[in-house]
């Protein structure tokens, strides 16, 4: 798992740019991506208990928060969380046990590298019991 706020941190070769009209940053600069969703979510919602044996997935947070529980499929250690919010990116790689649980109502776009959307949405997407604690 990679995170970062696309509006604080901005590594190289990606910019920001502001000027007093507003401002653009770059989000992707020669990724492939394949396939892009955008969800929203009522809140207190789980959404996830899955992992991905080809795909990668980034996630950017456009309203609300969620926690987002991690852990690598060959681990017997318990799941992880970061808190998400507003501009935060996540980036799931292949093999990571992943779910996000709303903490009010969120929306967020996925950005898909692999064969994970449209009519192949199942095809690289094993369900896992819950990583999320009760």
């Amino acid at each position: 798992m990679k995170s970062r706020n696309i509006w604080e941190q901005v590594p190289a070769p990606l910019e920001l740019h502001e000027d007093a009209r507003g401002k653009i940053v770059d989000v992707f600069y020669n990724d492939d991506i394949a396939h892009v969703a955008v969800i929203v979510s009522a809140p207190d919602v789980v959404r996830g208990n899955h992992y991905h044996k080809q795909t990668t997935q980034h996630m950017l947070i456009t309203k609300g928060a969620m926690e987002y529980w991690q852990k690598p499929v060959a681990s017997e250690e318990p799941a992880t969380s970061v808190l998400l919010k507003k501009g935060d990116l996540i980036t799931t790689p292949p093999n990571e046990i992943h779910a996000m649980k709303t903490l009010e109502e969120t929306e967020f776009i996925v950005f898909t590298s692999g064969i994970r959307g449209g009519k192949d949405y199942e095809q690289d997407t094993f369900r896992v019991d819950s990583i999320v604690p009760e």
